[in-house]
């Protein structure tokens, strides 16, 4: 301190400035912030033509929104009804989108565009939803609507990806080979809606379109239609679809062999016949079967070389043994005892597959049932259920039926159920056979059967099994 007394204040100065620079060289730079993020989509500011403008004549439209804009997926996004021979040319610059018509126009015809999710800001990518742009040939706009929703037949679910077209020609196969006349999507809670409607009379569908094409043209597709002809009102009642697609058979790959010689141990794996199981942890389901399978058909097989026992080791005679119609796969039937080791004794030579496999040796294939304690017991108890439509209670995991059962009364109940998570729907069995049927259009102009998801008043809308637990839910349909 004393030597700082000494110094002349000029100089002291000049230090106290010197010291200032250097700590704002040393500063950190923070740049300014931007505000909040744009959460807003592109407004329209016009359009050129003006929106509903009658009397058009021209082939180009042009829209100015108030920020750049860009576009994605036009082609699949944007739907044009009447849908147009000639798909017209969609482009964007800056703020503005611009469409240039390809085709001829309509006489005294109301044209509706749907961009779907077409439109977005360049910036944040904000989708401008919900976003139409509407003219007409003629010196009036058509303004009538028809709305309704769309339901998946097999789970009862929705599907956002379909579309559903309206069809002035009334032949069936009109669906395969026309161009619709109108055109409109589904919403994510699997509802629709078309605007500017010309009064007539229409066959609706819904499909999945594949291609582009708005057509039907695979069994694998998903496809719902109407019963009767819609006749279009100035007031028109809610359709309801159900969407089906049939199951189609699926070919199996050919493999190519190659020249390569196999090694040693692949050559003793391939005289060794592999016996499969649907044992898990050398458990087997108290509600299954024990289950051998084999990766190609034995083309003899000796039931007298294959011994069921016990724990013990001591002779089980009430069991039968089937074998299914490709000669891969045995299932054993018997009473299984819960908690209690089972053994399957394989003779060397019970059986030989067609390229000559057998077992190298007798083997032993040793398991345990499952205790009682590891399931859950069901009671599920149900308001206002139709008997009449035949119900049949699905457990569905992942999309996946894991068991169903007919409803013969308003109870169902099941001592022994896997424990788990299940969505749990209805099928209204019209046919009687257990199991869903899709729909037949072309020949015998059938609706597919429906399954309706089961209410259940939980955060995760899942019916949870516990083990070693009584699992009681009331429903009301």
């Amino acid at each position: 301190m004393k030597f700082i007394k000494k110094l002349p204040f000029a100089l002291i100065g000049y230090l106290v400035f010197i010291n200032l620079i250097g700590n704002a060289g040393c500063a950190v730079m923070v740049p300014p912030t931007g505000g909040p993020r744009d959460t807003l989509p592109p407004v329209l500011v016009n359009a050129t033509p003006a929106n509903l403008t009658k009397d058009f004549s021209g082939n180009r439209i042009v829209l100015n929104f108030n920020e750049y804009v860009d576009l994605d997926n036009v082609q699949q996004n944007l739907l044009i009804s009447p849908v147009p021979k000639i798909t017209p040319v969609v482009d964007r610059k800056l703020r503005t989108v611009s469409i240039k018509l390809k085709d001829t126009l309509l006489q005294n015809t109301t044209y509706f565009f749907d961009f779907g999710k077409s439109i977005k800001d360049v910036n944040e990518g904000n989708i401008l939803k919900n976003f139409n742009y509407t003219f007409s040939t003629g010196p009036y706009i058509d303004s009538l609507e028809l709305g309704g929703k769309v339901i998946l037949a097999e789970t009862g679910g929705k599907d956002s990806t379909l579309i559903v077209i309206l069809h002035k020609n009334l032949e069936d196969s009109a669906v395969v080979n026309d161009r619709p006349r109108y055109v409109t999507h589904v919403d994510s809670a699997g509802s629709f809606m078309f605007h500017h409607l010309a009064p007539g009379t229409y066959n609706i569908f819904a499909l999945k379109d594949e291609g582009g094409t708005k057509r039907y043209l695979s069994h694998s597709q998903l496809f719902a239609f109407d019963d009767h002809p819609i006749q279009i009102k100035p007031v028109n009642e809610p359709v309801t679809l159900y969407a089906y697609a049939e199951k189609e058979l699926v070919k199996k790959p050919t493999t190519k062999t190659t020249s390569s010689a196999p090694k040693k141990e692949d050559k003793e794996k391939d005289k060794r016949l592999v016996v499969e199981t649907n044992l898990s942890n050398g458990q087997l389901d108290l509600l299954d079967s024990f289950k051998m399978q084999f990766k190609t058909k034995l083309t003899s097989f000796d039931s007298t070389k294959v011994h069921f026992k016990d724990g013990a080791f001591n002779d089980i005679t009430a069991y039968q043994l089937l074998e299914d119609s490709t000669s891969k796969k045995f299932t054993l039937l018997t009473k299984w005892t819960p908690d209690s080791p089972y053994h399957l004794i394989l003779e060397k030579d019970f059986g030989e597959d067609s390229v000559g496999r057998k077992l190298l040796k007798a083997d032993t294939i040793s398991f345990r049932t499952k205790k009682e304690s590891d399931y859950g017991e069901v009671r599920i108890r149900f308001r206002n259920l139709d008997m009449s439509k035949n119900p049949v209670l699905q457990f569905v995991q992942s999309d996946a039926l894991k068991f169903s059962a007919p409803l013969t009364s308003n109870e169902f109940r099941r001592k022994l159920f896997t424990p788990g998570e299940y969505q749990l729907r209805i099928l209204y069995d019209d046919n009687k056979n257990g199991v869903w049927d899709p729909g037949d259009f072309f020949e015998k102009h059938i609706q597919p059967e429906k399954v309706a998801k089961v209410p259940i008043n939980n955060k995760k809308k899942l019916f949870t099994v516990k083990a070693n637990w009584e699992n009681d839910l009331d429903i009301t349909l």
